[in-house]
């Protein structure tokens, strides 16, 4: 039904940059929510920001206190791709990402399923 895939993520050392980002393929009519979690070594996956469609007020974007300053989250509705501009990255910043999507039109039914893609290593060199 709905297909995530990430891209962008990589080796970089400590104040650096990347941007990561995710294409939603599938029978898709318009996606509620995008975001991004990660999953650092050892730990549980958490939030790190997602954007909400709202065709009233705009998108409006969310982040963990973690990131905030620091990541800008970005999407376009026409192309269904979501990004994460992480900059000023830290070596806590080391984690797998993984996109997410949150309600969902499809062609046939709207799912409220949540959709995940396999994830992008991002490593931060002390």
């Amino acid at each position: 039904q709905v297909q995530l895939v990430e891209s962008g993520g990589g080796l970089v050392q400590a104040g650096g940059s990347l941007r990561l980002s995710c294409a939603a393929s599938g029978d898709i009519v318009s996606i509620n929510v995008m975001g991004w979690y990660r999953q650092g070594p050892g730990k549980q996956r958490d939030l790190v920001a997602y954007i909400t469609s709202s065709i009233t007020s705009g998108s409006r974007p969310v982040y963990a206190d973690s990131v905030k300053g620091r990541f800008t989250i970005s999407r376009d509705n026409a192309k269904n791709t979501v990004s994460l501009q992480m900059n000023s990255l830290k070596a806590d910043d080391t984690a797998v990402y993984y996109c997410s999507v949150h309600g969902v039109r499809l062609t046939t039914y709207y799912s409220t399923k949540d959709y995940w893609g396999k994830g992008t290593l991002v490593t931060v060199s002390p």
